[in-house]
């Protein structure tokens, strides 16, 4: 009998675990791990650079978006 696969999954989880349906030692799991982040941290970086090109956005904005108080003020 097969084991039954959840339909909620994203096509990246069901192709991961056809390719990794062995198992893998702490050290390669650790790997991949950094594989994965670095993968994706490099697609968040393009798009922020895209956004920053687009929105002609520089230094110094961001100084004043890192000194901005936009918090919610809470009723007591």
């Amino acid at each position: 009998m097969e084991p039954q696969i959840p339909n909620n999954l994203s096509n990246l989880q069901l192709e991961l675990l056809k390719i990794f349906s062995y198992q893998l030692s702490n050290n390669q799991l650790i790997e991949i791990k950094n594989i994965l982040a670095r993968y994706f941290a490099e697609k968040a970086t393009n798009e922020i650079d895209k956004l920053w090109d687009i929105n002609s956005w520089d230094n110094e904005l961001m100084e004043k978006w890192l000194n901005e108080h936009n918090r919610t003020e809470y009723k007591k």
